[in-house]
């Protein structure tokens, strides 16, 4: 509506200076603004400042007006991150996640495991971008050392790192499941896909572990 007019102006002003980017320009240029009126109400009845747009204008020209707030777990030492309860976990993985070998964050992963702030859902997610993201030399051996060390978690991840022990994969997840596949593992994929079906797993993580697309899994869970 022209009540919000000002806003509108803004999203416009942006959207030029997208354009700008896109065309190859690495910094932003001022753009201006500029609304012509000759509607049926004289004068325009409405604020052309989009601060006047929100309940609380002085605020947002603050926050608006002013560098971003900046969370940086560069700088942020570990036992900080560690009393974060819930997200402590994905903030230290996101931290370290690209160290030679995160099987150095044992001792304080499994500490945060015992703690018990996860769900299995939350669990699940972060094995899994752990997996892909991260490195580690043997990424099952980890899998069981976190199993052993949180008993509270120890059948969901013992299916994991089960998995990750038999396909050997001492070479990076994916490429080591392309490699089982391509030799003839389909069926035992199947078999392994069933039992973290069972335990309640994630279909997400199980495709990511084991390579079997979403709509295969749907068939297996019947």
């Amino acid at each position: 509506s022209d009540r919000l007019m000002a806003f509108r102006l803004m999203r416009y002003a942006i959207a030029a200076m997208q354009r700008h980017l896109d065309a190859g320009h690495d910094t932003l240029p001022l753009v201006v603004p500029i609304l012509f009126y000759h509607g049926p109400e004289s004068p325009w009845p409405y604020s052309l400042n989009w601060h006047n747009m929100f309940v609380k204008p002085d605020m947002a020209k603050a926050l608006y007006s002013c560098e971003f707030a900046l969370v940086d777990l560069t700088i942020m030492p570990d036992n900080q991150l560690l009393q974060h309860r819930r997200i402590a976990m994905l903030e230290l993985l996101q931290k370290h996640i690209r160290q030679r070998d995160l099987s150095e964050l044992l001792d304080p992963l499994i500490t945060l495991l015992t703690q018990d702030h996860l769900t299995d859902t939350q669990l699940s997610v972060l094995i899994n971008y752990m997996l892909k993201a991260g490195n580690a030399a043997e990424p099952g051996a980890l899998i069981r050392q976190l199993a052993q060390g949180a008993p509270q978690y120890k059948e969901q991840l013992m299916t994991i790192a089960e998995w990750l022990e038999e396909k050997g994969r001492t070479e990076g997840l994916q490429k080591g499941l392309e490699q089982g596949l391509a030799q003839g593992r389909e069926a035992e994929a199947r078999a392994i896909a069933r039992k973290m079906l069972a335990n309640g797993l994630e279909p997400g993580l199980i495709a990511s572990v084991t390579g079997i697309t979403p709509e295969e899994l749907s068939t297996l869970s019947h």
